[in-house]
This record gives C-alpha cells, structure tokens and sequence, in this order.
C-alpha cells in the first residue's frame, strides 16, 4: 500500500477508533464488562491489522517471494494446463499479518475483485461464492507471469486492494489486505519451486523460489 508505514494498516483506524469511543461511553455509563469486552475489541484490531515493516532480501532478480503470511497447506502440480506448471495453497489465519506484498518485481498484467459470502471454507459452496480477488504479475518481458486467487473465509473485513491494472510494482511493496483467507498461486512451467508443505511462510521475506530460463 502506498505510503503505508504506520504501525497500523490504515484499513484498522476506524475499527481501533470505534471501539476505544465505546470503551469511553460504556466507562461513563459504569458498565464495566461492556467496558471490558470494548477494550478486548481494541486489542484483537490492534493485533489483526498490525503493519511490520518486513526486511528487503537480498535474492537473485528472478526471485519470487511469498504475497502472504501463512501457512503452505496444498502444493499440486498441473499436468494440463499449458501456462501454469504449480498450483500452491497458503492458509492466512487471524494470527498472521494480514497486509499483500508483490511477489516480484513487475507489472500488474491484470486485477479483479469480486465482492461476495464469506462462508467457512469447509462449505462445499465458499470457492464459488466467497470474495475473492484475482491477480496477474508479469515481469518487465512479460516472460514470467504469476497469477494470484486471494478468497476470504470467515472474515469481518472485506478484501481491500490499491493497486491498478498496469501499474509498475516493486517485490515487497504492499497492495492490498486479507484477514483470515486462502491465497492460491499459479506458477510458471518455468519456475523452479523452492517450499514444502507445511512450510511457514512470511510475506516478502520466504522465498518461493525462482523463475529459469527454461520454457
């Protein structure tokens, strides 16, 4: 996100705002578990929407790093699908970070957000119902391409995003905001894939692996 280096995401001020003025009204009216349950509210929005400033690695141009923190739960391989070789599942939780970071330095080939349920994933109808964002990066040739699926499960906040088609990204920089989903990337056949499952995963800073000069 752009100019977004506050310690909280701006997405969570009118939450942590709203909730300290019912602290402050539920104190006035000496209704001390209202009270309570409002001051609860201030620290779980403090926690979801954290912002950390994440380090910039050193890895070789042709890096792609993780948009998100989670936890790698699918990694299947696509033998039918002539763009994309990999297909990887990242669970993002309420625990983990919820800010998006560009996985490599590119352009944004294509973005679209479809506002929808935010039914539990364990329901057969959440991938087809459920909000859900779909991006394509390519790099400076448009040689290298990622395409990114980001679906809500059961979550408050819907998913926000501040980018544009075409616009010119930096690996790392911030785009957007998921709390509680799944990530989905399709990969290259050209990508030599560097994760396992179950593998932990923070966003800019895992590497996934890289992109090779093979086709």
């Amino acid at each position: 996100m752009r100019n977004n280096l506050l310690p909280i995401a701006k997405e969570g001020w009118s939450y942590i705002v709203g909730a300290l003025l019912l602290m402050l009204v539920f104190m006035l009216l000496h209704l001390a578990f209202l009270q309570f349950f409002a001051f609860l509210a201030t620290l779980f929005f403090v926690f979801v929407f954290r912002n950390p400033e994440r380090q910039n690695m050193l890895y070789q141009e042709n890096s792609v790093v993780s948009p998100v923190d989670g936890t790698v739960i699918s990694i299947e391989e696509l033998d039918n699908d002539d763009s994309y070789a990999y297909k990887v599942d990242i669970d993002n939780s309420y625990l983990d970070v919820s800010l998006l970071r560009v996985p490599f330095t590119s352009v944004l080939e294509h973005v679209e957000l479809h506002r929808g349920t935010r039914l539990s994933n364990m329901s057969s109808l959440s991938k087809v119902l459920n909000e859900n964002a779909k991006l394509v990066f390519s790099d400076k040739n448009s040689n290298n391409k990622v395409k990114i699926t980001h679906t809500l499960k059961q979550s408050f906040k819907s998913i926000d995003l501040d980018v544009a088609n075409l616009q010119n990204l930096q690996q790392g920089s911030r785009y957007g905001l998921m709390i509680n989903g799944v990530t989905t990337l399709y990969l290259p056949h050209n990508f030599r894939l560097n994760i396992s499952l179950g593998a932990e995963l923070i966003a800019s800073e895992s590497l996934l692996g890289y992109f090779t000069s093979e086709k």
